[in-house]
């Protein structure tokens, strides 16, 4: 806990819903002190609409709104995807990822405007508050932190809502629907509310980005993805940057109902929490990166990546981008993805995606190797009656 003679301004970070908006006003009131909002455009696009002038009109004397999107999609998006990071085996780490890039410009931010201090609107529970404060002593150790979940006597989302109608605050959330929603370019989460019952199926009308399975079109939708390096370059021939490929292949996922996932997640504080979450863009982007790598990748890298996959996962998830474990990884995860060249043919259909096709420049896939037509002596069957032998040495010498 920051001394609170000490903090003359802090910089927050703000998205103008309601935990955030309750926490500017709150600063000034229990802190004294100046605050500047700051926000790092991940791709929340309405959500910002106006927050500059709410930010202010709550009381923030300045707000510095910082579009980061292409280096989240980047830098962190399209590195979990060459790292295959997918946690517990069903998350796809939207909001994981988005946390270490914006604690990263939270830092820049606060020293730019003279901050002495930087708040976030984490919770004492989850996930956020570790990644954000592990970035923050990664980056800048000096900086006080605060934290107001662990101060305050404001103990539920209804408090601050009750809070927030004190102060003439403006939001958006309901006593009747408190979910918490995380969006940015790689997904939308949903928590809270209804879904901590775990029984409870969420509500249709409940997502933004995804239709149902159900009533997504009855005629499928093939598309081409184009990779270099393990890097999405291309959609259907056309080249884009980075944000704006993964914002269109969620649009073409998200209508063919791709990408909804409902898990039951264990949090790195010790709590399991229930999450809802549309990553639309990003599953295409992980099947298409995993069919492309099948006829690229040597076999002992691809296995000794995916023995690493999960540890990469577990990293990302608890907050350690910025460590010296990550950046060994990170290393490793882009030497194996120099040959990871090549266009993936996909097929979406109510929900799925199937690979149809694969090719590359620098395929290691032989079809005269692997014919069971004639082989022109290319391969040597006899060969593999020694191989089996030595195989099994270990074996037949066992105890009977």
């Amino acid at each position: 806990m920051a001394a609170r003679e000490s903090v003359k301004r802090v910089c927050l970070a703000y998205s103008g819903g309601l935990d955030t908006s309750v926490i500017l006003r709150w600063l000034i009131e229990e802190y004294d002190c100046e605050v500047v909002a700051y926000c790092a455009d991940v791709g929340q696009e309405e959500e910002l609409s106006g927050l500059p002038e709410k930010a202010r009109a709550t009381g923030a004397v300045d707000c510095v709104v910082r579009d980061v999107r292409e280096e989240f999609v980047r830098d962190y998006v399209y590195t979990a995807i060459k790292g295959g990071a997918i946690y517990e085996g069903v998350y796809l780490l939207g909001t994981a990822l988005a946390r270490p890039l914006i604690a990263k410009h939270h830092i820049d931010v606060a020293r730019a405007t003279g901050c002495d201090a930087v708040a976030h609107g984490a919770t004492g529970k989850g996930n956020d508050q570790v990644r954000f404060e592990l970035t923050f002593r990664a980056l800048a150790p000096e900086i006080a932190v605060i934290a107001p979940w662990r101060e305050w006597d404001l103990r539920s989302r209804t408090d601050c809502m009750s809070y927030a109608q004190k102060y003439d605050i403006p939001i958006t959330a309901t006593i009747n629907k408190p979910f918490s929603i995380d969006r940015n370019l790689m997904h939308v989460s949903y928590e809270g509310g209804v879904l901590e019952d775990p029984w409870r199926a969420p509500d249709e009308d409940m997502f933004i980005t995804t239709v149902a399975p159900e009533a997504a079109p009855d005629e499928p939708r093939e598309l081409v993805v184009e990779f270099e390096r393990g890097d999405p370059v291309a959609l259907d021939g056309e080249r884009l940057g980075p944000a704006d490929l993964l914002a269109r292949l969620n649009r073409i996922a998200g209508e063919n109902g791709v990408g909804r996932i409902d898990m039951v997640e264990n949090r790195f504080v010790g709590l399991k929490s229930r999450g809802v979450y549309e990553t639309p863009g990003g599953t295409v982007l992980h099947v298409a990166h995993r069919a492309i790598e099948s006829i690229t990748m040597d076999r002992e890298v691809m296995h000794e990546r995916d023995r690493m996959a999960p540890r990469f996962a577990e990293l990302i998830y608890n907050g350690f981008w910025f460590s010296p474990e990550m950046e060994m990884m990170r290393a490793a995860i882009d030497a194996s993805q120099e040959n990871v060249t090549g266009e993936v043919r996909l097929k979406l259909y109510k929900g799925n995606v199937d690979v149809l096709g694969r090719r590359s420049p620098v395929s290691l896939y032989s079809e005269k190797l692997v014919t069971f037509e004639d082989d022109d002596g290319a391969y040597d069957q006899a060969d593999a009656g020694g191989f089996i032998r030595l195989q099994g040495l270990r074996l037949a010498a066992r105890p009977k």
